[in-house]
């Protein structure tokens, strides 16, 4: 199916709304109704799961992994402390709460939103490409982050058991595994029965962390000190090599900062900003200089400084919680790899996907069965080779900085280009935000032999996968519309045939009202009849996320009425359903013209078999890759939610 060619100018800031799937009109929080705090509550369980686990193994990362490096003296603890809060205000506070959330596409977020929106007011084909490619190459970059953050998150909430006793170390891969696999294998029955839990123990989680850290700092109050950016900026003049490589690990503080952005279409710009500024920033503030403090009391703490914060009694409990918001934060992130597979498949990056819609209630809630087993199987490896999360942290990084420069490419771009900001604020950015993420991009880059290959290999494949499907899916539709041929010089030769027409209603699947649909040929071809009532419709995937119902379907006058073929285009968000008998059904609703019966509706499929023998311009292995994905794609009986026993296949053959 086509994207809609209309280019719609986004604004800066300012509320946005859109239709919900049921027609209704509702904010962009997607809420309609609900209380401001009641949205900011519920937001603690789905936005901040990673960046609130972050303390589990942040600093741990720092003092025990790079113990020859990082010493647990006043001077390093000050510089790293102070580097931890000033990149958790610069890259969080200051670039997703106070500026990038006001960059939103019909009030959602997320890298493939922010491309959307640039495609959608880009006009040079140059320009077009770079911001494709920008988007892609920052959706593969998270797909790597997908995999590695359940298996870190999860490992580093188990370790804790080591701090109870160390006879629980072998407990620690075993006891992931089988967490990691239940969470994945639930998966398919959706989230709403548990995620209404999200929240309040989110929210005791976040009591906790601030809780933790209190007493450390109320004996040690002078590492409130540390919030001076002088102290990082002397630990980095002082010692810079040491300081590069902190850098590396200090970057685990903010991942996930992507997710305020990528959820902001859940619960709205207000929710999340005082979420951040209410609950989320002051526990991981008290939390990390209560590391700190508690560092500098006892250096030996740095083998596990999180669990090591709490008195004896409370460490079991604290690990049972921590397990938990983990294992939150973990869905978190299988949700958002489901949505950005979506809009993958939406924007013609991916073959089709099967989607099932968990809740009749939240559009969102999708669950897509090949992505979830790929990552499951992705998570259980990267456990097994890597066996704890000091050693997975050293993968952890690349893929997130890497993102975040995206993402800063593609706002300066947008600022730049379509809000006409003024350059003297562009260079602002450039220096104080998008250097700090250079700099920790250039620090997880000394991480690579150790480990970073991994999340570049992750995306590396995944960019295969989506340039190979793009390029072939191009060949394919080029040849297609020659195979198909003007849908007026067809139905003008049936005009001069004497193909009998038989009764009932024949329904085509189509993405466009300009060539004749495969089936439809093969059917006079070797049928020698035509339906009464031929129906073409065409799916139209807007740069939006949702089309209100009442704005859905537009019957189009192709000049073919008298001869019983109509063309209806239904429009869909990249967060709606692609239900082709629905649209259908809302179409005779508002037509009275269209007199049928949408239950006696028959359905019939174009489908052409792809050979990798042609002579088109793509290499051999690519060809037989991009087939492979095809004969592997989703059925569009399920896609298009076709009944099975009312649904035809017909079509031709291809070579590419």
């Amino acid at each position: 199916m086509r994207e809609n060619d209309t280019r719609p100018s986004p604004q800066p800031p300012g509320p946005a709304s859109t239709g919900a799937a049921d027609g209704t009109h509702v904010e962009a929080s997607g809420h309609a109704g609900t209380p401001a705090a009641g949205l900011a509550f519920a937001a603690l369980g789905v936005v901040f799961g990673d960046i609130g686990t972050s303390p589990l193994y942040a600093m741990q990362t720092v003092f025990a992994t790079h113990h020859n490096d990082v010493q647990p003296v006043p001077e390093d603890v000050f510089g790293v402390i102070s580097m931890v809060l000033w990149a958790i205000t610069i890259v969080v506070s200051f670039k997703y709460i106070t500026l990038v959330m006001r960059a939103d596409n019909e009030g959602e977020g997320g890298i493939l939103s922010l491309t959307h929106l640039l495609r959608n007011t880009v006009s040079s084909t140059r320009r077009m490409a770079v911001v494709t490619a920008l988007g892609m190459t920052g959706a593969a970059l998270f797909f790597g982050d997908s995999v590695i953050t359940p298996a870190i998150s999860v490992m580093s909430a188990v370790e804790g058991l080591t701090v109870v006793s160390p006879m629980f170390e072998t407990w620690v891969v075993p006891a992931a595994v089988v967490i990691l696999s239940g969470l994945f294998f639930v998966q398919k029955w959706g989230t709403a029965a548990v995620g209404r839990w999200f929240g309040p123990v989110m929210a005791v989680w976040f009591v906790t962390l601030a809780l933790l850290g209190l007493p450390h700092i109320i004996s040690h109050p002078a590492i409130l000190g540390a919030v001076s950016p002088h102290h990082a900026i002397l630990f980095i003049v002082s010692h810079p090599f040491i300081a590069f490589i902190a850098v590396g690990a200090v970057v685990l503080t903010i991942t996930g900062a992507e997710a305020l952005y990528a959820d902001m279409g859940h619960f709205g710009k207000g929710p999340i900003r005082m979420s951040w500024f209410a609950v989320v920033f002051p526990a991981l503030a008290l939390n990390y200089f209560g590391q700190g403090a508690m560092i500098l009391e006892d250096p030996a703490t740095v083998g596990n400084p999180f669990f090591n914060m709490a008195p004896d009694w409370a460490t079991l409990p604290l690990v049972g919680l921590a397990t938990i918001a983990t294992v939150i934060a973990s869905q978190a992130v299988i949700s958002g790899a489901f949505s950005v597979a979506r809009q993958s498949v939406r924007m013609g990056l991916f073959p089709r996907l099967l989607v099932r819609h968990t809740s009749k209630l939240e559009g969102g809630q999708i669950y897509v069965p090949v992505v979830n087993w790929i990552l499951f199987f992705g998570v259980l490896t990267l456990i097994g080779v890597f066996r704890s999360s000091a050693n997975l942290a050293s993968a952890y990084g690349l893929a997130v900085t890497g993102t975040l420069i995206l993402e800063s490419l593609l706002f300066l771009s947008l600022a730049h280009m379509v809000w006409k900001v003024q350059t003297w604020k562009i260079v602002v950015y450039i220096v104080l935000v998008l250097g700090v993420e250079l700099a920790f991009f250039s620090a997880n880059l000394a991480k690579l032999v150790s480990g970073g290959w991994l999340p570049l290999t992750i995306a590396t494949a995944v960019l295969m996968v989506m340039t190979t499907w793009r390029k072939g899916a191009g060949l394919v539709a080029k040849h297609r519309r020659e195979l198909e041929g003007p849908l007026d010089e067809f139905v003008e030769a049936l005009r001069d045939s004497d193909i009998p027409r038989v009764p009932g209603v024949a329904v085509y699947a189509h993405p466009n009202s300009e060539t004749t649909p495969l089936a439809l040929r093969s059917n006079v071809y070797f049928n020698h009849v035509v339906h009464q009532h031929v129906v073409l419709i065409e799916i139209v995937n807007e740069n939006v996320p949702h089309i209100r119902h009442v704005d859905r379907v537009h019957v189009q006058d192709l000049g073919f009425e008298d001869d019983g073929i109509v063309h209806i285009s239904v429009h869909v968000g990249f967060s709606d359903s692609q239900d082709i008998p629905r649209g259908l059904a809302l179409a005779i609703g508002r037509s009275p013209e269209l007199d049928i019966d949408p239950d006696e509706a028959h359905y019939f499929l174009s489908v052409l078999t792809l050979h990798p023998t042609g002579d088109a311009k793509m290499s051999r292995w690519r060809k037989m890759f991009f087939v492979l994905m095809a004969n592997n794609a989703a059925s569009r009986t399920e896609v298009f939610h076709l009944p099975p026993d009312r649904t035809a296949v017909m079509g031709a053959e291809m070579e590419i």
